[in-house]
């Protein structure tokens, strides 16, 4: 392309967040922290009163820093803690760990947790210094880089409802499990997440599909639209005059670095595209092909589940049974042969979802069935407590 279209501009009165932040609980290490910053000039640095906790309630709020260091003293568990810092902040986040305990063994867990260094108190500001000024300039400290983690949603056949699904999905993610998460809109000229999510789609998705090179932080910061705090949107409405074909190694590499910046990245895979981008398809993460209940839709998960082959290690494929229970719908014990097994997961059909779809999320929240599957649904994607409740594939088929 000749002429790049330019994404939409920064949203007014948005900044960067401080090159760095602490959460502290006393004031001797907040003192050395503060001339830490100050002697390598991080001026713009942000020094706290709290712990761990204090950081992950505030911070989900905000964007996260390029370094933080938190306060995990009087905390039984700090490995348990770290775990959960680690899903739910920026995968580029460095995190340096404050504590009162001498011991080996915690350290060596942290380090294995993705901690770049973890520093015992009484605090000493050289020390301190060295290892931040080493992860500044990407020295031998800084850990391996941790990745998000990818979800692609793939409806088996229009009209089985997989945006309205990956929609609330994404949404639940990142707003009721506070990860930070994007949704990437992959139909160019008939996606209808910026409508679901009633922002504005520009043409920054397709620009960084035609220049994947010229991706970087002020791209994204101005280019992907925020539905909320914690939630973004990667999309793009083109002329219909234009066919328009995401190469595969232009969608790969855009995926790459949006994992180097998100927790979770949602993709909304379209099923005549799925075919042209087969190592897409083949990406560690969780592939969810989304069916309804009809004799076609289960035809093509079969066909799906051959061409996409058996889970791996690091790839997970789930069959979510949409609209269970819809009038389209086979018998169950007609679904379940032709299937030759079980869903993973079902959503029940509720005729005020399809309607309230045509006015936005919000309205489909309204869905209490609806959101309770989508709850599930998340829980099995990002872990937790489960629900005490029948099997989803058993409460389709009885």
């Amino acid at each position: 392309m000749d002429t790049l279209i330019r994404p939409e501009a920064a949203a007014p009165g948005s900044r960067l967040p401080p090159p760095a932040v602490a959460y502290l609980l006393d004031r001797d290490s907040e003192g050395v922290v503060r001339r830490c910053f100050v002697d390598l000039g991080m001026i713009d640095a942000e020094v706290s009163s709290g712990n761990i906790d204090t950081a992950m309630k505030e911070l989900s709020e905000r964007r996260w820093p390029r370094f933080l260091r938190v306060d995990v003293g009087g905390i039984d568990d700090p490995v348990a803690r770290i775990n959960r810092l680690a899903e739910m902040c920026d995968p580029r986040t460095e995190v340096i760990v404050v504590g009162e305990r001498n011991d080996i063994v915690l350290y060596r867990d942290l380090k294995a947790a993705g901690v770049a260094e973890y520093f015992f108190k009484p605090l000493v500001s050289t020390p301190l210094g060295r290892v931040l000024a080493d992860l500044s300039a990407g020295g031998a400290a800084t850990p391996a880089a941790r990745s998000g983690k990818l979800v692609i949603c793939l409806g088996v056949r229009g009209g089985v409802g997989a945006t309205t699904l990956a929609a609330n999905l994404a949404w639940s993610v990142a707003e009721k499990r506070e990860r930070r998460a994007i949704f990437l809109d992959l139909d160019l000229q008939a996606g209808d997440a910026a409508l679901l999510f009633d922002v504005r789609a520009s043409h920054a998705l397709r620009e960084a599909l035609d220049h994947p090179d010229r991706i970087d932080d002020l791209f994204l910061e101005r280019g992907v639209a925020a539905v909320t705090s914690r939630l973004g949107l990667l999309a793009s409405l083109e002329p219909l005059a234009e066919r328009l074909v995401p190469g595969e190694e232009a969608a790969l590499q855009l995926l790459g670095k949006l994992l180097l910046r998100y927790r979770y990245v949602f993709v909304d895979l379209p099923e005549e595209l799925a075919l042209s981008l087969p190592r897409v398809l083949h990406l560690p993460g969780s592939l969810l092909l989304v069916s309804g209940g009809s004799l076609s839709s289960a035809r093509d998960v079969v066909r799906w589940r051959e061409k996409i082959g058996a889970n791996t290690p690091d790839r997970t494929l789930l069959h979510v049974f949409n609209k269970s229970g819809s009038e389209e719908a086979l018998p169950a014990v007609e679904f379940l042969r032709i299937l030759g097994q079980p869903p993973d997961a079902s959503v029940p059909f509720r005729r005020e979802v399809m309607q309230a779809a045509k006015l936005g999320i919000k309205e489909v929240q309204k869905c209490l069935p609806f959101e309770r599957s989508i709850a599930e649904l998340s829980r099995q994607l990002v872990g937790g407590e489960a629900a005490p409740a029948t099997a989803w594939w058993k409460r389709a088929f009885v």
